[in-house]
Order: C-alpha cells, then structure tokens, then sequence
C-alpha cells in the first residue's frame, strides 16, 4: 500500500514533489515511483504532477525518459553548479552556435537507434505545437520535440548533454520577443522543418537528420538575430 503525506495545503506540487525527492530516500540514478503512484502520494491531479515533473528537469534536479521512468539527476540541496556559472559566460548567438553543433548529431544518432516508441512522443509533440493555442504552450510542445529527438538517440550520454545544453539556455538572457499573433500561425516555418526532422528519422537516415536539424536550428536563429 502507498504511504500518503500529509503536507501543508498550501503548499505548491513543486515543492510537494520536491519534498518527496528530498525526504524520501532518493539518490542519484534512482527511479521515482510512476505518475499513477506520485498523484495518489502527493495528493495533486496529473497536470499539476507533469508541470512540477516539468520544473524539477528544469533545475536539473530529475530526468526522464520515454518508457523507462523518471530518475534523480543529483542531489537536491547541492549548491549552484558550474551551468550557472556557464550560462553568465554565454548570450544568445553564443547559445545558438552551441545548438547547431550538438543538436544536428543528437539527431543523426537518432535515426540510427530510435525505437517506435521514440517515434511515438517525436510524433506526439510535432502534433501538440500545431495544436498549441498559445505561443507559450508552442514553446513548451517544441522543448518535447528536441527532448524526444535526444531520447531517441538511446544514449544516456547525449541526453545528459542534451539536458545541460537546455538548463543553460534557459538562463540566457534572450530578451523579448514581438509576436503578431497569440499562436504560432498554420504556416509557422517550424512545423514544416520539425515535420522533415521526423521524417529523416522515421528512415533512419542519419545525414538527412543531422542535415534537416541544422536547417531548422538555422532557420530559428535567423527568425531571432536576423541572420542571412
């Protein structure tokens, strides 16, 4: 039987998950017990549980993969590591360049190992960013994108680097974006590159991949810094 928690009602599922990794007896490369489980310990519903899942990768303190679960990365309580750091030393075409050289091989990897599965959650997110009714939930399908792309590569190393690069992007200082709409439109050039990333992959062909990822990662760049 599942031992229940009492916590503080007003407590967020961030910090009742956080807890959770912290009380419970978790180490690094532990498993945690799945969603099914986590709902009925922390007492939150399922979206509440994969937002704070959602934050707690974010710090780098858990990662997951498709099918196998989600695992503690480190330890909670350890103190700022050398991405803070690293992210003061980058801005964003520093970041962007760092994309295009890891991103492209990540995918040429993935079409070589990717499992149906994989191809499943690559396929999965592709259709949640065409269906995103904000520009917020688009960004956060196209992190599932490029999450699962890494996945697919089955090589724990490359997700690991995967992770850094994104903890890191995600302290850059990116500034603001203008958008003339409150979604991505139907013609949103990142639909089509994701579309012929997954493609690559579905044939396992490793230079259309590396290829196809490097175009997309280009055409982002050139959307934001203006690029030729």
């Amino acid at each position: 039987m599942l031992r229940s928690i009492d916590y503080p009602e007003n407590d967020t599922s961030v910090q009742r998950l956080r807890a959770l990794v912290d009380e419970g007896n978790y180490g690094p490369g532990d498993r945690l017990p799945p969603e099914r489980q986590l709902i009925e310990m922390l007492g939150i519903g399922r979206g509440a549980l994969r937002r704070a899942l959602d934050q707690l990768e974010s710090d780098g303190l858990i990662w997951r993969h498709v099918g196998k679960g989600t695992f503690v990365a480190r330890e909670s309580d350890r103190p700022n590591d050398v991405l803070s750091t690293l992210a003061h030393q980058m801005n964003p075409v520093r970041m962007m360049r760092a994309r295009l050289c890891i991103e492209p091989a990540i995918a040429r990897e993935a079409a070589i190992n990717a499992s149906g599965e994989a191809l499943s959650a690559i396929s999965a997110a592709i259709d949640g960013a065409r269906a995103a009714a904000s520009w917020s939930e688009y960004e956060r399908q196209d992190d599932k994108f490029h999450r699962a792309v890494a996945e697919a590569s089955d090589n724990p190393l490359l997700i690991a680097v995967f992770d850094d690069v994104v903890r890191v992007k995600r302290k850059v200082a990116w500034g603001s974006v203008t958008r003339e709409n409150s979604r991505p439109p139907l013609h949103h050039s990142s639909f089509a590159e994701h579309d012929a990333i997954y493609e690559a992959i579905v044939e396992h062909d490793p230079e259309a991949a590396f290829q196809e990822m490097r175009k997309h990662l280009n055409s982002v760049s050139a959307r934001l810094f203006g690029d030729s």
